[in-house]
């Protein structure tokens, strides 16, 4: 234990081995494994479990039932040992689930800052989640995830194992996103998810200026509503590049992926 005691509930189960700073506070009938280290000011909710390895930073809020740390939902897993990483100041609401990483797909799950994760949302093993994002409730995703910062996904959204989803995105209710969704692009759900113009309002509460969002509304056009072919729209875009950084973003995410674009 690091300085002042941590609050520990009586009914609660703190196994040996586990580090948790001062501030912390556990509660009833949680369970905290071996090899888990959680940072200063971290509560737990009732009925919570925390399995390891993983490392939790400071001032996250787990509320009750969250498991995390579990077992990765993978049969090719094998016991070995894979990682759970999560940064601070996130919000997990009731029944979330975060499992680890699996020794084949990098061994490590890592969510960053910010975040809230609402009620049933699920982060599976291999996942990399940003900061800043909000998962509204029952949203889903499959292993080896990749989210950007300043995402939303809208409740019961899911997104296939593998894809990216990119900076600013915004994932409507219900859709399911089987495809890479590039940065600022908002999805709205029509059996999969398909791209339904850029998130605008987001990016304006967010400090974009006019100018800004016009460049990316001109690339969206091209890749979107030019009827081109993905290489045309790869060279409007090299152009529109010349002029924002936003669109030099946009296409850098674009010729960095393995799964196709989702159009």
């Amino acid at each position: 234990m690091d300085g002042a005691a941590p609050g520990i509930h009586p009914s609660a189960v703190v196994e040996p081995g586990a580090r948790l700073a001062r501030g912390v506070q556990v509660g009833a009938f949680c369970h905290v494994a071996g090899d888990v280290e959680v940072g200063e000011g971290t509560t737990f909710g009732p009925h919570c479990s925390v399995k390891g390895p993983t490392r939790i930073g400071r001032d996250n809020t787990f509320h009750g039932h969250c498991a995390i740390g579990g077992d990765p939902q993978d049969k090719k897993f094998a016991g070995e040992r894979a990682e759970l990483e999560i940064g601070d100041r996130n919000t997990f609401r009731e029944f979330t689930t975060v499992n680890r990483g699996t020794g084949g797909g990098g061994g490590i799950t890592r969510i960053g800052h910010d975040n809230w994760l609402l009620a049933y949302t699920h982060v599976a093993h291999d996942c990399f989640v940003g900061s800043h994002c909000v998962f509204s409730n029952n949203a889903t995703l499959a292993g080896h995830v990749t989210i950007g910062d300043h995402v939303i996904l809208s409740g019961f959204a899911g997104i296939h194992q593998f894809c990216r989803i990119g900076d600013h995105a915004f994932i409507g209710m219900g859709a399911f996103v089987n495809g890479d969704v590039p940065p600022f692009v908002m999805v709205a759900q029509e059996g999969y998810g398909r791209p339904r113009g850029i998130n605008s309002e987001g990016l304006k509460r967010r400090g974009f200026d006019s100018e800004r969002i016009g460049a990316i509304k001109r690339a969206y056009r091209a890749i979107y509503m030019a009827g081109a072919s993905l290489d045309d729209a790869r060279a409007k875009l090299a152009a529109l590049a010349d002029e924002s950084d936003d669109v030099r973003a946009l296409l850098a995410f674009i010729e960095s992926g393995d799964r196709p674009l989702l159009r």
